[in-house]
């Protein structure tokens, strides 16, 4: 089994999920489901038990009373550990922007068994200042610098709070002044103004041409707060064009051909197929197939964007390392490629090129 570096990820639960809240760590939604149904009966909740169940001795498609029993048997420290060792991963590039209720970095690499790397979200790093209007900008700099000291990469979650039409201009000073000064006397907390989300975004660019680290954009589906209309990759267009340093579009789907696309005509853009697949089952091969449509084979990474679960590692890795062969064996059998280009595309998008451009040891 080839060794993956997962090139996006969270943290997962500290302590022991009942039933109900195991389904919605397996889902966007953030409500139960209605009666009658069960988030399980998905692509995902197949998927978790096909390859999850084994490595908590049962067998594989276990019914999921069976799998949460046995789960709950062993404790979630016990089953953590098992799961998380099982997905064959070397390295965690970790997005800690979500931290509640959930293990830190250093426990999650105990679980796992091998190193850890964060990846600091840009907005959580707004949020957590303390400044007046007029010092924002400066502030916000200065603490960025201070906290991607040790980290791989910078993630913006500006799909989320206004969406990826980010106009390529900086905005000015007087204008993150204005915009400071109204979130600060509302309160503060959650960044959704534009000009601050905008603001926030070229500090991390700019951080990143100081230090090299990669940004990494979310783009696609996610949660239910999320605008997907407004998280369509090729919104950012403007923006991708009006900067040179590296930057990762996480996720894609349903957009993920836009991903490729804009990973193909702009050198410093790449595509990251983490999530989607995880929730897709037996379609993976098909949109990972998609994937590699447009992207060349050394700016396509493979990630799982585990949170919460372990399970969700697990079958993050499994789900691409099947689909991914299946691609690849079609491929030779087809003529379109040789053994040795097979070999070498899936060590790059597995773990070369996340080595190559989080700059991993």
């Amino acid at each position: 089994m080839e060794v993956l570096v997962d090139a996006h990820c969270h943290c997962v639960v500290a302590g022991d999920v009942d039933a109900t809240a195991f389904e919605r760590w397996c889902t966007g939604a953030d409500l139960p489901a209605p009666a009658g149904v069960s988030y399980l009966d998905s692509q995902l909740g197949f998927a978790v038990r096909r390859w999850c169940a084994p490595v908590l001795d049962l067998p594989a498609h276990a019914p999921v009373a069976e799998y949460l029993a046995r789960r709950a048997e062993l404790g979630w420290r016990e089953a953590g550990t098992r799961l998380l060792r099982a997905a064959g991963l070397g390295a965690l590039l970790v997005d800690t922007g979500l931290s509640a209720g959930l293990v830190g970095l250093a426990e999650l690499s105990t679980l796992a068994g091998v190193p850890v790397h964060e990846v600091v979200r840009l907005e959580r790093v707004a949020e957590e200042l303390n400044t007046d209007a007029a010092g924002f900008a400066a502030a916000y700099a200065t603490a960025l610098h201070a906290r991607v000291a040790g980290a791989v990469a910078v993630k913006s979650v500006i799909a989320y709070r206004h969406g990826l039409d980010i106009p390529a201009e900086r905005p000015s000073p007087a204008e993150v002044t204005r915009a400071a000064g109204d979130w600060l006397r509302a309160g503060g907390g959650r960044l959704t103004d534009p000009v601050l989300l905008r603001a926030v975004l070229w500090t991390g660019v700019d951080v990143g041409l100081d230090t090299g680290l990669p940004l990494q954009l979310h783009t696609g589906f996610g949660d239910r707060d999320l605008p997907l209309s407004r998280a369509d990759p090729a919104l950012a267009q403007p923006f991708l064009a009006a900067v040179s340093s590296p930057v990762v579009l996480l996720h894609g789907y349903p957009y993920h051909r836009q991903a490729g696309w804009l990973a193909l005509v702009y050198p410093h853009v790449y595509a990251d197929v983490g999530l989607t697949l995880n929730h897709l089952g037996a379609r993976a091969p098909a949109v990972l197939g998609e994937f590699c449509e447009l992207v060349p084979a050394g700016k396509l990474l493979f990630s799982t964007d585990a949170c919460g679960l372990p399970e969700l590692y697990l079958t993050g890795a499994a789900q691409y390392r099947h689909a991914l062969r299946v691609l690849l064996d079609g491929w030779v059998a087809d003529g379109a490629l040789s053994t040795v280009d097979a070999d070498r595309t899936a060590s790059a998008i597995g773990a070369g090129n996340a080595r190559r451009l989080y700059r991993l040891s």
